[in-house]
């Protein structure tokens, strides 16, 4: 009976991490580079009261599925074809990202939407001579970026956008909406199959019919286990009734 108590609870739990995770995908369906949380199931074995137990556990992990690549004519506006990340430094920590809403500060460094520099294969990102080449009548310099996210003004290259590639998608911790991390960025290497699309921006590849069919479903697993649970506990209440008339 103990055991029955200890299933259905553990199923409850399951079920609304499950909930969390549908939740937080539809809340950022509409944020750009967005990859929304799936959730899966692993058997594990661990010893318990000198016994071998083993019970299932939810485990979280980003859906690296391809998101639409939306037009913007934005020259600054920046999506990745292939499973590649951007990498981002804020305030001293480094980070992945697929958002590439990107815009050149008053210093000429290349930052993106949260303010953190996009880095390339040296570092930092940083052109002044954007500015410095924007002709008497306001209008920006010929600004290009290759597929291979090469950056060209007026024809000469200056720096190249560092894309790499994550060969686990277990790896990745979640920071923010926008962020990742790994614990070991020299792990990383160079993405050699994503490509950069230079006035595209990548929206999040949540599926919000598929998110609100698995949001119905959890909920009616749900309920079904509250009133198992609840089966399960008028029959305990029964037991305990009977055992102490004796």
């Amino acid at each position: 009976m103990i055991d029955r108590f200890q299933a259905q609870m553990q199923a409850l739990q399951m079920l609304s991490k499950a909930q969390e995770a549908t939740a937080d995908n539809l809340a950022n369906m509409n944020t750009p580079g967005f990859k929304g949380n799936k959730l899966f199931h692993r058997l594990i074995t661990e010893q318990l009261n000198g016994k071998e137990v083993t019970r299932t556990v939810a485990m979280q992990q980003v859906n690296m599925e391809q998101g639409v690549l939306e037009p913007t004519g934005n020259l600054l506006d920046f999506g990745i074809d292939g499973e590649g990340f951007f990498v981002v430094e804020e305030k001293g920590d480094s980070f992945l990202s697929r958002d590439g809403r990107f815009q050149f500060d008053s210093d000429g460094y290349l930052r993106n939407s949260q303010g953190g520099f996009v880095q390339g294969e040296g570092g930092a990102i940083h052109i002044p001579e954007y500015f410095m080449a924007m002709d008497g009548t306001g209008e920006g310099p010929k600004l290009e970026v290759g597929k291979d996210g090469t950056i060209r003004l007026n024809d000469e290259a200056f720096d190249k956008i560092k894309l790499v590639d994550v060969e686990d998608p277990a790896q990745l911790e979640r920071k923010g909406t926008s962020y990742f991390t790994v614990e070991d960025f020299s792990s990383l290497a160079d993405s050699e199959e994503s490509v950069v699309m230079q006035g595209y921006f990548e929206k999040g590849n949540v599926k919000a019919l598929h998110e609100m069919v698995d949001m119905m479903r959890n909920m009616q697993m749900f309920e079904s286990q509250q009133k198992a649970l609840r089966t399960t506990d008028e029959m305990l209440s029964q037991v305990t009734t009977n055992l102490g008339r004796f």
